[in-house]
């Protein structure tokens, strides 16, 4: 147990060195755009005031949203989504996957579940012992279920998830500001380094700083435009891999609502928060509104819309939006755990939505 123990606080310590490593870049960006390039080297008064002003704008976004993103505990699926204890106690008993299944389809019939596995099971995480809620994955770096996990993000040690998916868009658009305007009121002092104009304290920091920000801009800028187009989808990137399953089969748009709502889902509906690293992302990250794929494809799909009105501040267990509880009934109305036992996966499935079809 011991080498163990010391094992896992080793790896824990070491996971802190990215984060560290962008810390001291950034503490240094800071003096040499400061010190060595406003207050020695820019000679014009109003030149030097209005670069510090958007300098320390940039700077402090940047430093708040990365903050937000490594500090937000990633959120995890609630008490309800645990097995009770007798059920439990059965299901670590049984040797059969089968007869575990079926432990799984009884607790699972009252919880608003959508999604399955790639051979239509429920998704259990024995590791944490919880029936996975939608978009819900299991993270072996901080060894928890997250919701709506994206990523593990080793630049800022911490699960990216439903908590601060925000967060990280808004770092990875902050740092890119950040590095474009640093190289941009640089460059002008960077051709001026070779041609022997600048003074020779600081000429390492200009030449230095032009490269680290155009490296960080090139980098940055291709993941930041990946991940709006994963929002513009209403996709994280393990969905963008792997589409997730349905009870009528895989569907890599399942989750998508429109761009507008699409970008709602994570950046709320009062656009004057988008901005700002405070969460405004919609629901509670149990349940997610979604569209049926029908198993015709002729037939139209049922599209399902989230709650506008509800942006929690904090990550927390809400009721279900109308919508939702209306297409959870339906479907407990058309199958139970014991149909699900019983019947072929793809009829139960053209059941269910010819029958919300009828309905609505």
């Amino acid at each position: 147990m011991a080498p163990t123990h010391v094992l896992r606080c080793c790896q824990r310590c070491l996971a802190w060195i990215p984060v560290i490593f962008i810390a001291l870049v950034v503490c240094w960006s800071y003096y040499a755009y400061v010190v060595e390039l406003c207050l020695y080297t820019i000679t014009m008064m109003g030149e030097r005031i209005v670069y510090l002003i958007f300098f320390h704008v940039s700077f402090v976004m940047f430093v708040w949203s990365y903050w937000k993103t490594i500090f937000t505990k990633p959120a995890n699926p609630s008490k309800e989504f645990c097995l009770p204890k007798a059920e439990k106690e059965r299901y670590e008993k049984e040797e059969r996957p089968e007869s575990q299944q079926e432990i799984l389809w009884r607790a699972a019939s009252t919880l608003p579940l959508y999604t399955r596995t790639g051979a239509g099971a429920i998704r259990y995480c024995d590791r944490c012992q919880v029936i996975k809620p939608d978009r819900c994955h299991h993270c072996s770096a901080c060894d928890m279920c997250v919701l709506k996990m994206d990523h593990h993000c080793p630049w800022v040690n911490n699960c990216v998830g439903f908590s601060n998916y925000k967060f990280f868009i808004l770092f990875l658009a902050y740092s890119l500001v950040y590095c474009l305007f640093i190289a941009a009121t640089v460059l002008q002092y960077f051709i001026k380094f070779w041609t022997n104009e600048l003074n020779n304290s600081a000429k390492f920091h200009v030449l230095f700083l032009f490269f680290v920000a155009a490296m960080f801009c090139i980098s940055i800028l291709s993941l930041f435009s990946y991940h709006l187009w994963l929002v513009g989808k209403n996709r994280s990137t393990i969905e963008a891999f792997r589409a997730p399953v349905f009870r009528t089969g895989s569907d890599k748009n399942g989750f998508s609502l429109g761009f507008r709502k699409n970008i709602a889902q994570v950046f709320g509906d009062q656009k004057q928060y988008w901005l700002l690293p405070i969460f405004t992302s919609q629901g509670d990250g149990l349940t997610f509104p979604t569209r049926l794929v029908n198993a015709d494809a002729e037939q139209a799909t049922v599209t399902l819309q989230p709650d506008s009105n509800k942006c929690v501040p904090e990550v927390s267990v809400s009721p279900l939006s109308e919508s939702q509880n209306r297409l959870l009934s339906n479907e407990q109305q058309a199958n139970n755990a014991e149909d699900h036992l019983a019947e072929n996966f793809l009829k139960s499935a053209e059941s269910e939505t010819v029958t919300m079809e009828s309905e609505s």
